[in-house]
């Protein structure tokens, strides 16, 4: 079968869509299907992939848009299915119809919310703004929504809350499939605590907390510069990733006078991210949105004790003192609280991490993307 995979991000770029992305595309290829990537990406020419990757380098947006429709729609003419992985998906989408290709869009986040609140059109949570009304400008991209998610055969939502908001535009529970996020990481990842800092350059004293996000505003990383006013000196906060919100948080940390005790490291390749998931002493998130963090997965299995906000889809994964911590986003003090009692009690945050790691082998790839597999498969009316 030959599927077209396309994504709003690719390595050496980060983001749940880099990491999965590849990550089902190897595995289709594997069991023998011929899969096509159309992906922006920063790489021009990537290499090393079972499958071929097209990449939408940076240029102006407009351009940049027009280049991956014209690539999806030439690479979608002799595709069996299509399987889009962007929430702003008009162009790919409408690429798609024209070809006259069944299609399959996976939704991590309500993405008329995600612009509209970059566009400064609301301020509200994911949660808020799905009950509300807004101004003409909110009611045509969500009716632009509702047209490309008409067209798609069916939609895959990677958590029971995104399943929820998908329904909640009126999409019939017929026409979703809930098939949570798989694992991406590695299966047997056998360096030390030790070891990892030392590849990092990391005090062994240090207290280490990380948070691994995009930095945009709903990730919350100024609640955790704020927290860490409240803990030790010798407690630091490590976070991973870029974007729009780096100058204001760097600010943020220098205001505070916790500058030298913030590090924020960019964008750390995937392998490397690995190392430092397992040199932490706790993983935080404070986010107001997440679909189903990929990264959280990945911290579930390589058994860090985690303290996350409970909204969305965090409390599929952690729940509140069971596989982890949990706290009300942005509130400071419950952040303070939740950090001091993973570190405090060992015993009951060893606990916590078994049953997290055992939650989360429920989530391995074969099972989940045997799932995907046959879905492609039904849609492209090539099952057997």
């Amino acid at each position: 079968m030959k599927i077209l995979v396309t994504s709003p991000i690719f390595p050496p770029d980060l983001g749940g869509p880099a990491t999965y992305v590849p990550s089902l595309a190897t595995w289709l290829a594997k069991r023998g299907h011929d899969v096509t990537v159309v992906a922006f990406c920063s790489d021009p020419e990537p290499q090393g992939w079972p499958f071929r990757v097209i990449s939408i380098p940076r240029c102006w947006m407009p351009l940049r848009y027009w280049k991956d429709f014209v690539a999806v729609w030439r690479q979608a003419k002799d595709c069996d299915v299509m399987y889009i992985n962007e929430h702003l998906a008009l162009h790919v989408a409408l690429a798609g119809r024209l070809r006259g290709k069944p299609m399959v869009i996976r939704v991590c986040v309500d993405g008329t919310w995600e612009i509209t609140h970059r566009l400064g059109w609301h301020d509200d949570t994911i949660t808020d703004y799905q009950h509300r009304l807004y101004d003409w400008r909110v009611a045509f991209a969500r009716k632009l929504q509702r047209l490309w998610w008409g067209w798609m055969k069916r939609i895959v939502a990677p958590s029971q809350f995104l399943k929820s908001i998908v329904e909640g535009y009126g999409v019939p529970p017929a026409r979703t499939e809930l098939i949570y996020n798989a694992y991406h990481g590695p299966e047997d990842f056998t360096r030390t605590r030790a070891e990892c800092r030392d590849e990092l350059g990391l005090p062994h004293d240090r207290v280490v907390l990380l948070s691994i996000c995009r930095l945009m505003i709903w990730k919350g990383v100024d609640g955790l510069v704020r927290a860490l006013t409240k803990l030790p000196d010798d407690h630091h906060l490590y976070v991973a990733g870029d974007g729009d919100e780096l100058d204001s948080w760097t600010k943020l940390a220098e205001d505070l006078g916790v500058a030298e005790r913030v590090h924020f490291l960019g964008n750390v390749p995937h392998k490397t991210l690995m190392g430092w998931i397992r040199a932490a002493d706790v993983f935080l998130l404070n986010s107001t949105y997440e679909g189903l963090s990929h990264t959280l997965l990945e911290v579930m299995w390589l058994g860090l004790p985690a303290a996350v906000s409970n909204v969305c889809g965090n409390p599929e994964l952690i729940e509140d003192r069971v596989t982890g911590r949990s706290f009300d986003p942005q509130d400071v003090d419950a952040i303070v609280a939740a950090v001091r009692d993973l570190l405090d009690d060992p015993e009951t945050t060893a606990t916590y991490v078994a049953r997290s790691k055992q939650k989360v082998s429920g989530f391995a790839r074969d099972g989940l993307f045997a799932r995907k597999e046959h879905l492609f498969l039904s849609v492209a009316g090539k099952e057997h």
